[in-house]
């Protein structure tokens, strides 16, 4: 009987000493977890999405395996740095706000100073990349992206001028002048065309989110177009640069970077999104604000799958017309 009652003794120390084990597992599977949700993924693929493409489109062949695999690495844990620095300087908006209530800083998961480290690592990881694996060109204009989006934009522009999200977005523009220094180790004309197309695309993106969001932001001291100058002069901003972009998007044509195929999808896509900019324009209130704003991410993505498709199927057709 006593060796029974020493047998289960030692069963609960045993039960108690893996209980504080899987907590601390547990615990350290959701730190992690949320260290991830500091990159804002979602962003960074949208990201890496443009500046593959600017890598694609920078050769008629194909690019170099290390190249690639290097290149979007050293790329994308910049863009998380930058992201991850947002989230320390943003800590106390993001806390104000529906929308932002739920990162890791606010809810206390994580606190400013290690998630500052985990910027600045994964900064410090991609410069080692880029310089060592890619090329210095490309090492520089991504960090010039980086501090242009996590300092200027972040620290400066976001608080002090209603058009923070247009000279901004000029950082969130880079990557495809990126991915195509990483290939070719110069900057020409092609690439800065597909900067200028996601620098004009940025405002009616992101104002269309902001007419949604118009009070958050009130409430958060952020002067945003809607609340600076208000909802209806927001929309007809959202419209005039609808229309510019629609134009900025042929410019891949005018330079022959992009042929007759990638022209048709351009002009859908654009004709779509000026449709759903003048349906914003014409509505009360916010009522089409969201549609705007989810058809612009769905726009962009399209527009550079289509000039991928042009850029591989176009001579492979013209290829099997010769053979013919």
């Amino acid at each position: 009987m006593a060796t029974t009652d020493l047998s289960l003794s030692k069963t609960r120390a045993s039960a108690q000493a893996l209980a504080p084990s899987s907590s601390r597992d547990l615990a350290l599977v959701v730190n992690w977890r949320r260290y991830y949700d500091l990159t804002k993924p979602k962003v960074v693929v949208l990201i890496l999405f443009t500046a593959l493409v600017g890598m694609l489109l920078s050769t008629p062949g194909l690019v170099p395996l290390s190249t690639l695999a290097f290149g979007l690495t050293g790329i994308g844990l910049a863009a998380a740095a930058g992201a991850a620095l947002n989230h320390v300087v943003d800590q106390r908006i993001d806390g104000v706000m529906e929308r932002t209530k739920n990162r890791p800083l606010p809810t206390g998961d994580l606190d400013a100073p290690n998630a500052l480290l985990f910027a600045l690592g994964l900064l410090a990881l991609s410069m080692l990349i880029l310089v060592a694996l890619v090329n210095v060109l490309t090492a520089v204009l991504t960090f010039f992206a980086f501090v242009g989006y996590a300092v200027i934009y972040t620290v400066y522009l976001k608080r002090s001028t209603p058009q923070n999200i247009v000279w901004g977005g000029l950082a969130g523009a880079l990557p495809p002048l990126l991915g195509w220094t990483a290939v070719t180790g110069e900057v020409s004309l092609d690439p800065l065309v597909l900067v200028l197309l996601i620098f004009v695309w940025t405002p009616p993106h992101f104002w269309a989110l902001a007419i949604k969001r118009r009070d958050e932001y009130a409430r958060a001291g952020i002067p945003m177009l809607p609340v600076t100058h208000g909802v209806a002069f927001t929309k007809s901003q959202i419209l005039i640069y609808t229309l510019l972009l629609f134009v900025v998007s042929l410019m891949p044509v005018k330079t022959q970077m992009s042929g007759y195929l990638y022209l048709a999808g351009a002009i859908w896509l654009g004709a779509t999104f000026v449709y759903h900019a003048w349906r914003l324009y014409r509505s009360e209130g916010d009522a089409h604000a969201m549609r705007t704003f989810g058809y612009s991410i769905l726009y962009l993505t399209l527009l550079f799958a289509f000039l991928l498709a042009d850029h591989y199927l176009m001579p492979a057709l013209a290829l099997l017309g010769l053979n013919g």
